[in-house]
């Protein structure tokens, strides 16, 4: 095969990874193309009564959450990496069971759970000999202090996941220097351990705030006005699209503050080793302390996970018993597993050509359009699902109008092609989780040697043909990761899906939100139930692969995607 040829070759996944680039960034031009044309009057209203009171919700929202996940994170990742006791092992990978409990469904649990005539105050009362609600109840959960503690229960893995792998792969040899020059081993954890473990500390961190800024359900369940809030009322109950883009524009840049605050928390950390990194090793508990360090260990997975999956599952087999399963609840599954694989499919296509465009331009040493591409792909995960469903409103207005235009050429009549359909809620979909597969397919590329593909090349084989042939059953387990993590994803995302899918059209977390917003909190526990019992499945993955050598799953804040 000529040079030409294989030149050529590689220019058409050069070309199409540069296609997807432009498809993520467009939902990004558009937003500031919409924000641009007015308001429609109604900007001054918001600013003397909305924005106000929303930002300084959304800031104080995310300070308690940060601190709150960094608190819980860290501790829970130093409990189990630097002492050993009974059940060390089992809440090693119980920690992770909060990352199955989307933010949405944690709190439309603990608002039925903490209810005044709900099972906990009700068995309060009943032991303390109170028969009315109106002599004793609990502290309202819908507030912003209950939102910060529910989201923090339950974002915290984020921090655990970074943060223990930094303790088991390099605390090691430096904790045992700082011990030999007489540093007690009571202030390990403050002298050496955190000051190490800063940088993945910010990384996690700065994670569980970007999915608390994606959140919509938890904040609207709680009756905390946020910007997120603010978008999805602005544009669907004033239809001031204008309106809702400057809003959006605010929230990308808190996104974009997060992410400099996260590489300035981790400035000028380095850790170069000589020789394989070694673990800690754990001083070992025996009894009372034991014991203490185990239900410490407990409490964030009981009040994270285990308290409200087992309500969804009482409630549940009572909904069962009592009505069966819906007609309207299986049309809302088969919706939520269709549109989810369809994504997932296309997703990892994606994932793929970008990632092979990278490498074919890393092998001919010309990297920088290439590059471009790459980090723009990992974009969208950053981008919080409200904003992005905003700002592919007008794309997709503009794809009908062009192609209405076309049919009228042909004598047809125009409608609607993408605009409130069901590939409009994909293509959301793969532009949000796109930094997933570009992330997974990338990193399965890098651990392949260069010399096989010169190989296959010398071969006759084509640049298509060598992914084909040799890298394709190579990243089978990396994509496999992948797919999973993005199926998840898409079956929890609830912004995006709120305000892009077509009418009557309901997945399992529509189908939660609008049983929510009814009150009835029953009705919706199924659908609850199912997407908790989905979103176990990369839990386990995690758990299986063994979390102390695992980097956390969303790449979104990596530098090569950031």
């Amino acid at each position: 095969m000529t040079r030409t040829a294989l030149r050529g070759g590689d220019r058409g996944w050069a070309l199409g990874a540069g296609l997807i680039a432009v498809l993520v960034a467009l939902p990004l031009l558009a937003l500031l193309w919409t924000a641009m044309q007015g308001s429609q009057g109604l900007w001054s209203h918001m600013m003397a009564h909305v924005l106000p009171r929303a930002s300084l919700n959304t800031v104080v929202l995310l300070l308690g959450v940060g601190v709150l996940v960094a608190a819980l994170g860290t501790g829970s990742a130093w409990l189990v990496t630097a002492y050993d006791f009974r059940g060390r092992g089992m809440l090693s990978w119980a920690l992770l069971l909060p990352l199955a409990m989307p933010t949405y469904i944690i709190a439309y649990a603990y608002l039925d759970l903490l209810h005044p005539l709900g099972p906990v105050q009700s068995l309060i009362r009943a032991l303390l000999g109170i028969d009315s609600p109106r002599d004793f109840r609990l502290p309202d959960i819908r507030s912003l202090a209950g939102c910060i503690l529910l989201l923090g229960v339950v974002l915290y893995p984020y921090v655990y996941l970074t943060t223990r792998a930094m303790f088991l792969t390099q605390a090691g040899g430096l904790l045992d220097a700082a011990r030999s020059l007489g540093v007690p081993r009571r202030a390990l954890l403050r002298r050496v351990a955190l000051p190490l473990a800063r940088p993945a500390i910010a990384i996690g961190v700065a994670l569980a705030l970007l999915e608390t800024l994606n959140d919509i359900g938890a904040s609207e369940f709680l009756g905390v006005q946020t910007l997120t809030v603010s978008i999805y009322t602005t544009w669907v109950s004033r239809s001031d699209l204008p309106g809702a883009a400057q809003i959006a524009l605010g929230m990308l840049a808190i996104v974009v503050l997060l992410i400099a605050l996260e590489r300035y928390g981790r400035r000028r950390q380095r850790y170069a080793a000589g020789q394989r990194p070694r673990p800690m090793q754990p001083q070992m508990l025996r009894g009372g302390a034991a014991w203490f360090a185990l239900g410490l260990g407990l409490v964030p997975v009981l009040f994270g996970f285990l308290l409200p999956a087992l309500y969804l599952g009482w409630a549940s087999v009572e909904r069962l018993q009592q009505h069966g399963l819906s007609r309207q609840l299986l049309d809302s599954a088969w919706n939520t597993v269709t549109v989810a694989a369809a994504a997932t499919v296309v997703t990892l296509v994606a994932g793929v050509v970008v990632a092979w465009a990278w490498r074919l331009a890393q092998a001919r040493r010309r990297t920088r359009m290439a590059g471009v591409c790459l980090r723009v792909a990992g974009l969208g995960y950053a981008v919080p699902g409200t904003v992005l469903a905003i700002g592919l409103l007008a794309p997709l207005a503009w794809f009908d109008i062009g192609a209405g235009e076309i049919l009228k050429w042909f004598g047809a009549q125009p409608r609607m092609l993408l605009m409130g359909s069901a590939t409009a809620l994909v293509l959301a979909y793969v532009l949000r989780f796109l930094a997933i597969s570009v992330g997974s397919a990338d990193a399965g590329l890098t651990r392949v040697s260069p010399s096989l593909d010169q190989a296959a090349r010398s071969l006759g084989e084509s640049s298509g043909g060598v992914l084909r042939r040799v890298h394709l059953p190579l990243l089978r387990p990396a994509l496999a990761a992948a797919a999973l993590l993005v199926f998840v994803d898409a079956m929890k995302e609830l912004s995006a899906t709120l305000m892009l899918r077509p009418v009557n059209f309901e997945t399992l977390a529509t189908w939660l939100y609008a049983d929510a917003a009814r009150g009835t909190y029953e009705d919706g526990a199924v659908a609850a139930l199912l997407i908790v019992l989905v979103g176990l499945l990369p839990v386990v993955l995690l758990a299986r692969s063994g979390t102390q050598w695992q980097a956390p799953a969303r790449p979104i804040i990596d530098e090569e995607t950031a």
